[in-house]
């Protein structure tokens, strides 16, 4: 635990990359995107993954944070991180992509570990080697979830603010949307009975002029904004508080952040790194047949998103846990089936209008 605090403590502070500056080595490295390890939301809940496997097994470990955001910063620290002994690299999100289609082939000796992604070239043409393993999410699932539970709530005045148009956040929006369209259709709401604002702030970070815009829709009716894109719920939720309306959080269980984060769209990043970490290492430091070269994917049948559901992070006054349950369950035997087609906006009924250029 006091190793975790400290390395927690230099990410705030801003010392980042310290393996690169000492002699040691480590078994397991963690490359963060454009956040850092305490982000709140997914490099964190990936690091979580690590240290808690590490630590359970007595494993050296250690994370390494580009210098900015670019493919070339990205694979420098992946290659610094082999350099001071990683078995197994850990990538969370879809900017990895690339950096690992390149890195596969040049460290087949190495194993990575692609959260968010599949591994592809500049033109797009996928190919995953035998030394890496992905995992994606239903983010539609996770989205459809949240959804359903602010119509639930009551709120009729919903919005949605994504980092990027980048897969994994269409698929939380656009389930939030069949979330929010299949509830209304349950309660037979009147028709154009709710409204949902969807914007792209085009950035996974929260800024002066996201908090502003937030202002304007909080001010103008909307109750409650899922806020999906890292380090950007800062905007939202210091809007909501002024406003004192709600956030729905993203990626993993926020309501430690704010009390107007009244649930969050979830992905159980920290059990899949632990998984797939056990997978590994249980080998002989080497993929299993089943995880070599393959993607999993993971939804409400296997662990892989969901509402939180503790008493500390259940802030609804009239959606139930029994209400909850019901929905999951009609979600895992396919009773309810949720799009997770990402080119084309979902449909909805007369009783739900999204503003795509709110």
């Amino acid at each position: 635990m006091k190793k975790v605090l400290g390395l927690l403590a230099l990410a705030v502070l801003g010392i980042f990359g310290l393996a690169a500056c000492t002699g040691q080595t480590y078994d397991i490295a963690l490359i963060t995107d454009v956040g850092n390890i305490d982000d709140e939301s997914f490099n964190q809940g990936a690091w979580e993954g690590v240290v808690e496997y590490a630590e359970e097994n007595d494993i050296s470990y250690e994370y390494f944070q580009p210098s900015e955001d670019s493919n070339a910063a990205r694979i420098e620290q992946i290659e610094n991180a082999i350099g001071k002994g990683a078995k197994i690299v850990v990538c969370p999100g879809y900017l990895f992509e690339t950096a690992i289609y390149e890195v596969q082939y040049d460290y087949p000796d190495v194993a990575f570990l692609l959260l968010d992604g599949e591994p592809h070239d500049a033109d797009d043409n996928y190919d995953t080697a035998e030394n890496v393993h992905n995992v994606l999410y239903k983010e539609e699932q996770s989205g459809f979830l949240a959804g359903y539970a602010a119509v639930k709530e009551g709120f009729r005045e919903l919005g949605f603010v994504g980092g990027m148009a980048a897969p994994a956040v269409v698929r939380f929006g656009y389930g939030y949307v069949q979330g929010a369209d299949y509830a209304a259709q349950e309660l037979e709401l009147a028709d154009d009975a709710v409204n949902i604002k969807y914007y792209y702030a085009d950035a996974f970070e929260g800024s002066p002029g996201l908090e502003s815009k937030m202002d304007g829709w909080y001010s103008g009716g909307t109750e409650v904004v899922f806020a999906c894109g890292g380090g950007l719920y800062t905007s939202v939720v210091a809007a909501a508080e002024n406003a004192e309306k709600a956030v729905i959080g993203v990626d993993v269980d926020q309501s430690h952040i704010s009390d107007v984060i009244i649930t969050s769209a979830m992905k159980n990043l920290t059990g899949s790194v632990v998984t797939a970490l056990e997978a590994f290492f249980e080998n002989e430091e080497d993929w299993p047949e089943e995880y070599a070269g393959e993607t999993a994917v993971l939804g409400v049948t296997n662990d892989g998103v969901g509402l939180p559901t503790n008493d500390e992070a259940w802030r609804f006054d009239n959606f139930t846990q029994t209400e909850y349950d019901a929905i999951f369950q009609d979600l895992e035997d396919g009773t309810v089936t949720v799009s997770d087609d990402t080119e084309n906006e979902p449909t909805t009924s007369a009783k739900v209008n999204v503003d795509y250029d709110a």
